[in-house]
C-alpha cells in the first residue's frame, strides 16, 4: 500500500510543482510565494519510520514558512505514519480539509465516444477561463502561470466554451502511465448540465491515445457534488489525506 501512496505522491509533485522545494530527511517542504494553495505550501512527510528529532525539524520547517508569510501546514498522508500524527496531537494541532486520492484504469473506460479535443496552447487564455470558471481572485494569474509553465511532463489545458464564454476548465498532466487530473472546475451558472463530465472524458482520451494507462485526482472529502461526478465515471478511492496546523495558525 505505501509503495503505492508513494507512487501517487511522486506524481503530484511532478505534477503540480512549488517554487521552492528544501528536504529534512525524508519531510518535503514545499513552498511558492506566488500561490497560496495548501499543496504548494506545506510540509509533506514521506516515510513513516522517520521520527528522529520532530520537534527541532518542525521548528526547522517554521521558520521557513514564516520567511514566505505562510502559515505552518503539514500535508499527512498514510507516509507520515502514527507516530508523527501522535506528536501532533499532543501539541494541539488542528487537523482540517481531508481529501481523496482517486484513480481509473483507462483500459476499460468509455473513452470511445468522447469528444476529441485539442489541448489549449495560449497558457495565458486557459489561466483567463480558469480563473473566470473557478471564481478565482485575478490576482492568482501569475502563480498559476508560473506553476504550469514549471511542470515538467506532458500537460493538456483543457477548456470546453461557449463562443467566448468558458463553462469548464481543467489540466490533464500525462506523466508516463498516468493521466492526473488537477484544476477540474466548472461555472456556477454551467453546473449539471455534463459540461465538467464531457470535458474529462475528452482530456482521458487525449491521455489514453499518449500511452496513459490510469488517470488519478484528488478531491476534497466535502465535495459531494465532484465526487459523485468521479465516482459515476469509475473513479475509486486509494487513499485520504489531510491538513495539519499548530495552535494559532488555523
Amino acid at each position: 500500500m505505501l509503495a503505492t501512496v508513494r507512487r501517487y505522491e511522486a506524481a503530484g509533485f511532478r505534477a503540480w510543482p512549488a517554487a521552492a522545494v528544501h528536504y529534512d530527511g525524508t519531510w518535503v517542504v514545499r513552498l511558492t510565494a506566488g500561490h497560496p494553495a495548501k499543496r504548494l505550501n506545506s510540509v509533506n512527510p514521506l516515510d513513516p519510520g522517520d521520527i528522529q528529532h520532530i520537534a527541532d525539524r518542525i521548528g526547522r520547517a517554521s521558520r521557513r514558512f514564516d520567511a514566505y508569510g505562510r502559515p505552518l501546514t503539514f500535508r499527512m498522508s498514510p507516509l507520515s505514519g502514527p507516530d508523527l500524527a501522535s506528536h501532533l496531537d499532543s501539541e494541539g494541532w488542528s487537523r482540517f480539509d481531508e481529501s481523496l486520492v482517486m484513480r481509473l484504469p483507462l483500459a476499460g473506460a468509455q473513452l470511445d465516444t468522447a469528444m476529441d479535443q485539442i489541448p489549449l496552447k495560449d497558457i495565458s487564455r486557459f489561466i483567463g477561463a480558469s480563473l473566470k470558471v473557478s471564481g478565482s481572485d485575478v490576482s492568482l494569474r501569475p502563480g498559476l502561470s508560473e506553476i504550469i509553465g514549471a511542470i515538467q511532463p506532458e500537460a493538456g489545458l483543457f477548456a470546453l466554451e461557449d463562443g467566448a464564454e468558458p463553462l469548464a476548465t481543467l489540466i490533464c498532466v500525462h506523466d508516463g502511465d498516468l493521466a492526473g487530473l488537477f484544476e477540474v472546475a466548472t461555472d456556477k451558472a454551467a453546473r449539471n448540465k455534463g459540461h465538467g463530465r464531457n470535458l474529462i472524458l475528452s482530456a482521458l482520451k487525449w491521455a489514453r491515445l499518449r500511452g496513459a494507462r490510469e488517470a488519478w485526482l484528488q478531491v476534497e472529502a466535502g465535495n459531494v457534488p465532484a465526487l459523485a461526478l468521479y465516482r459515476s465515471l469509475g473513479f475509486e478511492e486509494v487513499y485520504r489525506y489531510h491538513y495539519r496546523r499548530p495552535p494559532g495558525h488555523e
